[in-house]
């Protein structure tokens, strides 16, 4: 007989029970959760940590704005790889394999990061850490789903949407005071991050088993996007503002601190953390606040703030103010928190148990290609035409995903419930889980 998740038996109890899926277990579900999401932060704040060092590492090694963008590039290559390789994998052999060699993987790539003393070594602690940050984010994902708790069912769909933001916002913010007050800024923050990592590798051994093994876990391993026929449709009508909220924080974590510096004349290294923590930080907030809205009415909410937002940026960098910038970052990053909840909460309520590692994928490579293909014509497009041109023309691009955001949702309401107002867009017309929603 196949083992069978926890969550798929209904046990309501806040213990894993004993079983095939309790060998491991040493703690209880809540514990877990709690540590699932702290993991997970731990894992986005080490994304981001690097986007205020890339100034420091080319003042020190000499390297060109293109090469900047290659550094950015390879690393959400490796992600994105990652991601079509190893999404599904967690699907087939469970979600604590996985976890720990993505840990392990991390762990090697920040002693990298703490050795590097040249573009090429650099490169490599990248790409190790986006094919550990890949294959993390979608096993963490899940699990999440996983764990939920039954009292609480729109937890995971709140963790999944207020921690990626929360995580690449402490990681600027806390490396970018690091580089500016503490010694040692290349080292002590990836020093840090390691400390918290080997512990989270420790942690993670107690943790239980939340998903069934299955056959198939070689086959997972070939690269593919695949999406229930059901579920095409809502993953389709999500797409555009995934598209316009991860593209305009690709934006921020790419060119953010050098468009502070080279814009605005900030040089001030824990500026160019505030620039991303201003995006991300509230984006999280955001993401909690709205929590209980309606997911259809907070995508449209979430679009039409990204285009206020963005714009207002724009006019702020059009005329060198900038309070005016930061206003429209923050009012972007409404937009960036609201979506974010907003679509990742439609995928855990859409997805069965051994879809959910696969779905995942799929959507965050979406996420991560707009996060990335932009940002690295942006960086390559500011050598030959400035910054300021660049950020101009990238947020205008923003503006235009916004509107065909609210298009989509809006086509998306109408033909799944003309009679009702848009917050039930999202979700099987007429069933109880629309309403649930509401």
């Amino acid at each position: 007989m196949s083992e069978l998740s926890t969550k798929d038996l209904g046990y309501a109890s806040d213990e894993i029970p004993a079983g095939p899926l309790a060998r491991s277990a040493g703690m209880s579900r809540p514990a877990a959760f709690a540590v699932i999401a702290a993991v997970f932060a731990l894992f986005m704040a080490a994304s981001s940590a690097p986007s205020p060092l890339y100034v420091v590492y080319q003042q020190l090694w000499q390297f060109s704005a293109t090469t900047l963008t290659i550094i950015f590039a390879i690393y959400v290559i490796a992600l994105i790889s990652s991601l079509l390789v190893f999404g599904a994998l967690s699907d087939h052999v469970g979600r604590k394999p996985v976890l720990i060699s993505a840990i392990a993987l991390e762990s090697v790539s920040l002693v990298l990061f703490i050795v590097a003393g040249n573009v090429p070594v650099l490169l490599i602690a990248r790409v190790l850490q986006g094919i550990a940050t890949g294959a993390a984010m979608t096993t963490l994902g899940a699990t999440l789903v996983d764990l939920n708790p039954q009292h609480a069912p729109r937890r995971a769909g709140l963790v999944n949407g207020v921690v990626p933001p929360a995580g690449l916002a402490l990681g600027a913010l806390g490396c970018g005071a690091l580089v500016q007050f503490a010694p040692a800024p290349t080292h002590l923050v990836y020093a840090l991050l390691l400390a918290g990592m080997i512990l989270a590798g420790i942690v993670a051994t107690r943790l239980p088993e939340s998903s069934a093994r299955r056959p198939g876990a070689l086959a997972s391993l070939s690269p593919r996007l695949g999406v229930p026929a059901r579920i095409r449709g809502d993953l389709i009508a999500l797409v555009p503002i995934l598209v316009a909220s991860w593209a305009l924080g690709g934006l921020y974590l790419s060119l953010g601190p050098s468009i502070a510096a080279g814009v605005f004349g900030l040089h001030s290294h824990l500026v160019g953390g505030v620039v991303v923590a201003l995006l991300c930080a509230t984006g999280a907030v955001t993401a909690f606040v709205l929590q209980a809205w309606a997911p259809g009415r907070v995508l449209l909410i979430s679009a039409s703030l990204l285009t206020v937002g963005t714009a207002i940026s724009l006019i702020g960098v059009g005329v060198d103010h900038v309070a005016l910038a930061a206003i429209g970052t923050v009012v972007a990053g409404i937009g960036f928190g609201g979506s974010a909840l907003a679509s990742f909460g439609t995928l855990t309520r859409l997805a069965a148990p051994e879809e959910r590692g696969e779905l995942f994928a799929v959507a965050l490579t979406i996420a991560y290609v707009a996060f990335s293909v932009p940002a690295v014509a942006a960086g390559l497009a500011s050598t030959s035409f400035g910054l300021h041109s660049t950020s101009i023309a990238y947020g205008s691009g923003v503006i235009v995903l916004c509107l065909l955001a609210l298009a989509a949702q809006g086509l998306r309401s109408r033909r799944r419930n003309p009679a009702k107002s848009p917050q039930f867009g999202l979700g099987p017309a007429g069933s109880a889980q629309t309403d649930a929603w509401t």
